[in-house]
């Protein structure tokens, strides 16, 4: 299965057959059912939408399929090329547009492209929203307009700039206190769009640039995923040049990694505990993560006196309930911060500038912030799901057996032990189950993670 359809928008690998993979008829005919819905959901007679990629390899093919599909339903299109996706999430407002979509298949490799899917303030469709969508292309009910009614392209290339200086006018970002620290850093872009909006924003800021793999040709150099196993050469460059940390991002810009000056990773969860106690230190109140995120985050948060909650995975189902326990930041423990004085989006620009500030502020070396924080260690791993595999049964199976211990069942399972927990659930964006654990050590985290999976597979019989 290389073609993916939710809620989340459609993803798959390019090539092969229509329905089976992410061809051209696909990219048509998802883009117009998102229009047709658009012109459904919106009240206004003229409709605009805000278009961007990231650099993969068929970011170009698709964004003229998508572009020329909405001009084709007579909606107006804002092409901003590459982009970011926080970068086109801060645009559609700014634009005063009626949505937006993003061309980038995040952290998947260069074989795969999505159509990830806005509303008018730049936010992610909620799940009935996209259900609907999936509803209207399944019925290929799509009315195209009529030559006089077409939509006009406006090609936008400068948003990254918009973005930059949007970050700068933050009330807890002073360019001046990070200017003065004179900090050295290393980016991995991942030859994507990274590559381009990360170093322009330090180097504003001030900060002396070494740039890896910032060439936006979309050939990958390593899995864009910014896990450990992927960042040996950064890791190694960041101790090489004596830098004071190390940023990695993936492909469209929502994830966001940090390298310590020793080489060491900082843990893609600790992105969002290190912005969190930041901005808690400056601005009481609470935080979200989703449930496979660190236990960390409710630590950080307790120490400054705010409230903790936990989210279903998915960034929509995390703004949904920052907004209701009035979050001041909050993300994903995949390096996902959601600051919303900006935006209610994952943005590694904006996690990039008050980690910046963190830093300028406390001085010290990033290993040593690292290591004040409480430790946590965390283990994710996959079972690869085929066709006869039944989710939904083996889940409610792992349910039962943990009955007793503390369980959620928002999403998936998550069962909670008193020194550790895991987390069971089936992907939206990988044919896959992933189990997350996490544990006071690393070998705990793993053993867990191990158990589960083979108490999992004698359920299964496979």
């Amino acid at each position: 299965m290389t073609l993916i359809k939710s809620i989340s928008g459609i993803r798959g690998t390019i090539g092969g057959k229509p329905g089976d993979n992410l061809t051209p008829i696909d990219a048509v005919k998802f883009a117009a059912a998102y229009g047709v819905w658009l012109k459904g959901y919106s009240e206004k007679d003229q409709l605009k939408v805000v278009i961007g990629r990231d650099a993969r390899l068929s970011g170009a093919m698709i964004q003229n399929l998508v572009v020329s599909t909405l001009v084709g339903l007579g909606i107006d299109v804002i092409d901003l090329d590459l982009s970011t996706t926080p970068t086109v999430e801060i645009a559609v407002p700014l634009e005063k547009a009626d949505g937006g979509i993003i061309l980038t298949a995040s952290h998947n490799p260069k074989q795969w492209n999505a159509l990830k899917l806005l509303n008018e303030k730049g936010e992610f469709l909620n799940a009935a929203e996209g259900a609907l969508i999936l509803e209207i292309a399944e019925k290929d009910d799509f009315k195209f307009a009529e030559v006089d009614d077409l939509g006009s392209i406006t090609r936008n290339d400068s948003y990254i700039d918009i973005h930059i200086d949007e970050v700068l006018k933050l009330s807890l970002v002073d360019a001046d206190t990070i200017r003065k620290a004179k900090f050295k850093v290393v980016v991995d872009g991942v030859n994507s769009t990274g590559g381009i909006a990360i170093p322009k924003l330090l180097k504003e800021l001030g900060v002396e640039v070494v740039e890896l793999y910032c060439d936006p040709t979309g050939h990958f150099p390593h899995n864009p995923e910014p896990l450990k196993e992927h960042l040996a050469d950064i890791c190694d460059l960041v101790v090489k040049e004596q830098a004071d940390f190390g940023i990695v991002v993936d492909p469209d810009v929502d994830r966001l990694a940090f390298i310590s000056n020793d080489g060491e990773m900082f843990g893609e969860e600790y992105t969002l505990v290190a912005c969190a106690d930041y901005v808690l230190s400056k601005t009481k109140g609470n935080t979200v993560s989703n449930l496979s995120s660190s236990r960390a985050l409710r630590d950080i948060s307790e120490k400054h006196g705010g409230s903790y909650e936990a989210a279903a995975v998915g960034e929509v189902n995390v703004v949904t309930k920052m907004k209701a326990n009035q979050a001041v930041i909050g993300g994903e423990g995949n390096g996902g911060i959601i600051y919303p004085e900006s935006h209610y989006g994952r943005d590694s620009l904006v996690g990039t500038a008050l980690f910046l500030m963190l830093m300028a502020e406390n001085g010290g070396t990033v290993a040593a912030l690292r290591a004040s924080y409480p430790s946590y260690f965390m283990s994710k791993k996959k079972i690869q799901l085929t066709p006869e595999l039944d989710v939904d049964s083996l889940l409610d199976a792992m349910a039962e057996k943990y009955r007793k211990e503390d369980i959620s069942t928002i999403d998936g399972v998550k069962i909670d032990f008193a020194e550790n927990w895991v987390h069971l659930r089936k992907s939206n964006t990988e044919p896959i189950i992933r189990i997350y654990t996490e544990a006071k050590s690393q070998m705990e985290a793993d053993g867990l993670a191990d158990r589960i999976i083979g108490e999992i597979k004698a359920i299964a019989e496979i």
